[in-house]
This record gives structure tokens, C-alpha cells and sequence, in this order.
């Protein structure tokens, strides 16, 4: 009996003195070594400790310190300071002080941008592009990469999950051995930028595959806008009815299963359907809001200069709403995040040939949409990397690279051509459209050969492959088959061959000059669908 209770009594006394029981002051995840702070703003910092501790903060090093009046812990063990603005630079010291001491070292002062969206954006530099060439390259000191674990939630979650072994949670010095599983998108776009800058650049990547705008849209963004309270009204229901279908499935192949062995046949295999039961909503990432809660919502008091988007894939089959969901998401960022309208750059769709219906070039015309009705929107044209028959293009170096320009336009202010050209104005001149665009830049050109990837219609509507000539700022097109034209299409197919480019080295986005829904081409310019 003695010893049993000197070993309850030990244990007690080890837990009271544990860090859980003390409740040590513990910063937010985004707070670790080699971490980049966004320059020229306030700095708050935040995490747990017990409640009702004292909490002060610093940061010091080359120079420059800032510090905090001491704060008490919340109720809830919740602690937040701020501290004053800093330029660029560093290395500092960030020390937060309690009843215990967390110093983090190692730290920058610079830009910091969100780097989201499916799995174009996921895409690793591993598996990319010549990437043996890159990863060996890729040893960048001013570029810091933080990884959000994929988790799915259903309410906004406050912290990120940090796991050491496999570099997510915490931040990174851009090294060839922390850089080949990072996003070869983010890579790209975060090592030219610093290297135009010249400053510190913190990516935070934060991604997951296959999975649509509403699941990265807060449930209050999406209940504010009538076409879109659906997908948080009927998440439970559809998960209901998904379970059921699921459980029906499940017992009809038990049947089938049952059946085979009475007629001495080999078991059936069960259908891909089956093989996975339905997620609830809190933890399935294709549900509305679920991605936001748990993988942005948790980065909001992070200050940050802007984003980088390369997502639309899992929309495409409702393209024209992503017109409304694709602005309703900018804006629930911009504001949750209280940064005013901070840059947002997005990445349309590349040309892919193996998707049902010609539904793709719908989701890119809303893509720039954006750009056109949004402040500070970009959007980088990829029409010349594309994969006919994948999903994932492997040259991500380009489209980095674009996005990269974009920043330092839309971002940055500098005064340089970030985007290829784009439809402005059609007149008719006889049997003739003639087209302006923004964007010309240094000048207009065609890329290997003649212009391709243009048709025409008239007052029937019925496009036909045209002729087209630059003339100038414009481009001239035509065809014989039509007197009077009406309307032109340039790459409005899912695997688009085009070739207008400004001079500048920039690709002209895809465009229609009219809004005719569900028109179709002869099978002749058609894309093929397999």
C-alpha cells in the first residue's frame, strides 16, 4: 500500500512540475527558428500560456530591436502583443518571456506571401521539371519555406499541426535538402522574387490536391452570397446521402461476394466506390469551408503581402459559377486577413486535353475575370506548358517565374509588361474583325509560324477556323466562310494550340469576344475529348 501510494505521489508531483502542467508560454508554430516577418507593418505575435501569466516580447539584432509592454494571459490561456514595424533585414533574435523563456533565432524581416490552391500548387520540385539541375541550385539563405500540414476542420481552427520529421509546421532555410518535397510552383515564384528584391522572402505553402474553391472559402463568405449558401446548407445532407449510397454499395457487394461463392466463381472485387467510406464534413477536404478552417484561418493574425493561387481543376464542371465563388474566396481572404486589398495572383488553367465537355476555357475566362473587376488581381498565362494527356504540366519554372513578374508589378510597382496580351476591343472592317489588346507591350508577335488557334463567327454562330495577321498594335482576323463577322474565339478549347505573344515573352491569355452560351465547333477545330 506504501508504495503504491509514494508512486502515486510521485507521479503527481512530476506532472505538476511537466511543461503541460506549468503551462509554459508557447508561441503560435509560425513563430520558429529561420521564420520571415513581413517588413514595414506591425508585428504581432501570439500563442498560450497559463492564464493570467505575464508575457513580454523583443526582437533584436543587426541594429534594429523593438519590444513589448508585458501582457497578461487570457481567460482561455491566450496571449497576443504587437510589436512595432521593422525594414528589412535581420538576423534577429524574437525572445518571449514568461515564467519560462522561448528565444527564436535566425530571424528575417521581409516578405511574406501564402502560396495555396490544389495539386499544381502541391507539386513538388522533386517531381518537376529538370529538377536535379534546380534542387541542386536551390541553396537560397534569404528564402525561408514553411509547409501547413493538409487537415481538414470543421470550425476555424487556431494553430497548425507541427511535425519535425516531416518538415511541415515550421520554418525552413531554403537548402537542396529542405527544398525537393516543397511546392515547385511556390520554389519558383519565391526564388525570383528574392532574388529581384533582394530581401528576405518567407513562403507559406499551404495546399491539398483535388480539392475546390468552397472548401477554401469561410462558411460566412459563402452564406453572403445566394448562389453559394447551397454548399453549406446541404454539406450534412450530402454526406448523409453519401454514407447511405455507400452502405448500399457495401451490401450489394456482399451480395454479389456471397453469390460467387455459391456458384463457385472467384470473389468480385469490390468497386472504387466502396474502397473508402465517406468523410464527415469537419474532416473531409472537398467539404465547404473545411481547407479555410483548418489551413488558412489559423495563418490570419500572420501578416503577409500578398498570394499566389493555382487551383480551378475541381471546378471546372460549375465554370461559370466559379466567376462568383472565385471573387467571393479573394475577398474572404483579404477580409479575414484586415491587409486591405493585398495583391492576389493567380495561375489559369494550362491547356489538358482528357477532362468531359469543353468546360476549361469557361474556368479560365473566370479567371481573368477576376483580374478585370478585382484591384490588384494577376493572372499568369500558361497556355505554353500544358500536357495533353496530364493534369500536372512538369515545367513549373515558368510559371513561377510569371507569377514572380506579376508581384513585382501589382505588388511591387515596378514599372514593367508582367502579363501577355489581353482582348481589349473588336471592330469589323468588311469580312474583317480587328482586335485590340492591352498588354502589347514592346510589341506583338507570333511564335513559331503564322498565328493559329483563332475562329470566327457570324450572326448564325457558328465558328469556323480563321485566318489571322498582326497588324501593328492589332490582329486581323478572318475567313471565307464568313461575310460579316461577329464574334472570334482565340483558344477556347481545353487543350488550346495558340501562339499570339507580346514581345516581352509573355503568352496572350485565352478570349471570346462574345457571351453565346453552349456553343459548339465543328468537329474539325474541336478538341479532342478522350
Amino acid at each position: 500500500m506504501h508504495s503504491r501510494s509514494s508512486l502515486l505521489i510521485a507521479a503527481l508531483m512530476a506532472f505538476a512540475t511537466s511543461p503541460a502542467a506549468r503551462a509554459d508560454v508557447k508561441p503560435h508554430p509560425l513563430f520558429s527558428d529561420h521564420m520571415v516577418l513581413q517588413r514595414d507593418v506591425p508585428i504581432p505575435v501570439w500563442g498560450t500560456a497559463e492564464p493570467g501569466e505575464q508575457v513580454g516580447v523583443s526582437i533584436k539584432g543587426s541594429g534594429q530591436s523593438s519590444a513589448s509592454p508585458s501582457v497578461s494571459a487570457n481567460a482561455d490561456g491566450t496571449w497576443k502583443v504587437q510589436l512595432s514595424k521593422l525594414p528589412a533585414g535581420g538576423p534577429y533574435e524574437l525572445t518571449i518571456k514568461g515564467k519560462n523563456t522561448v528565444t527564436i533565432k535566425d530571424v528575417l524581416i521581409g516578405e511574406v506571401w501564402i502560396c495555396s490552391g490544389q495539386s499544381n500548387m502541391e507539386w513538388q520540385l522533386r517531381n518537376s521539371f529538370e529538377s536535379a539541375k534546380a534542387i541542386e541550385a536551390a541553396n537560397h539563405p534569404m528564402l525561408r519555406l514553411f509547409t501547413v500540414r493538409k487537415t481538414a476542420a470543421g470550425s476555424p481552427q487556431t494553430t497548425v499541426p507541427v511535425n519535425t520529421d516531416q518538415r511541415v509546421g515550421q520554418w525552413q532555410e531554403c537548402t537542396s535538402e529542405t527544398v525537393p518535397g516543397f511546392s515547385a510552383v511556390a520554389y519558383y515564384f519565391g526564388r525570383d522574387l528574392q532574388k529581384a528584391l533582394g530581401v528576405p522572402v518567407g513562403l507559406i505553402h499551404t495546399s491539398w490536391g483535388g480539392t475546390p474553391a468552397q472548401a477554401w472559402t469561410s462558411k460566412e463568405a459563402l452564406n453572403a452570397v445566394t448562389d453559394l449558401k447551397y454548399y453549406p446548407e446541404k454539406a450534412q445532407p450530402q454526406y448523409e446521402y453519401d454514407v447511405a449510397r455507400y452502405e448500399f454499395g457495401q451490401a450489394q457487394h456482399k451480395m454479389n461476394v456471397a453469390k460467387a461463392k455459391l456458384d463457385g466463381q472467384p470473389e468480385p472485387k469490390a468497386p472504387p466506390q466502396l474502397r473508402v467510406r465517406p468523410q464527415p464534413p469537419d474532416r473531409n477536404p472537398n467539404a465547404p469551408s473545411s481547407l479555410y478552417n483548418a489551413m488558412i484561418a489559423p495563418l490570419l493574425n500572420y501578416p503577409i503581402k500578398g498570394a499566389i493561387w493555382y487551383q480551378g481543376e475541381s471546378n471546372a464542371g460549375k465554370a461559370h459559377e466559379y466567376r462568383t465563388l472565385f471573387a467571393t474566396m479573394i475577398k474572404d481572404w483579404r477580409d479575414r486577413w484586415h491587409l486591405g486589398d493585398f495583391p492576389f495572383l493567380c495561375v489559369q488553367l494550362a491547356p489538358f486535353d482528357r477532362v468531359q465537355g469543353n468546360t476549361w476555357p469557361e474556368l479560365r475566362e473566370a479567371q481573368l475575370l477576376a483580374t478585370q473587376t478585382l484591384p490588384n488581381v494577376g493572372m499568369a498565362v500558361i497556355t505554353d506548358v500544358g500536357e495533353r494527356a496530364d493534369i500536372h504540366p512538369k515545367k513549373k519554372e515558368p510559371v513561377g517565374a510569371r507569377l514572380a513578374l506579376l508581384a513585382r508589378k501589382i505588388a511591387y510597382g515596378e514599372k514593367i509588361t508582367a502579363m501577355g496580351p489581353v482582348y481589349k476591343s473588336m471592330k469589323t472592317e468588311g469580312n474583317r474583325a480587328v482586335l485590340s489588346f492591352d498588354n502589347v507591350g514592346i510589341g506583338l508577335e507570333a511564335r513559331d509560324g503564322k498565328l493559329t488557334g483563332f475562329e470566327i463567327a457570324g450572326a448564325d454562330k457558328q465558328f469556323h477556323p480563321a485566318e489571322a495577321e498582326i497588324r501593328g498594335e492589332t490582329v486581323v482576323v478572318y475567313s471565307d466562310k464568313v461575310e460579316s463577322p461577329v464574334a472570334v474565339r482565340y483558344g477556347w478549347q481545353n487543350y488550346p494550340q495558340v501562339n499570339l505573344w507580346n514581345k516581352d515573352g509573355l503568352p496572350a491569355t485565352p478570349f471570346r469576344t462574345d457571351d453565346w452560351p453552349g456553343i459548339t465547333w465543328p468537329k474539325t477545330t474541336a478538341a479532342v475529348q478522350r
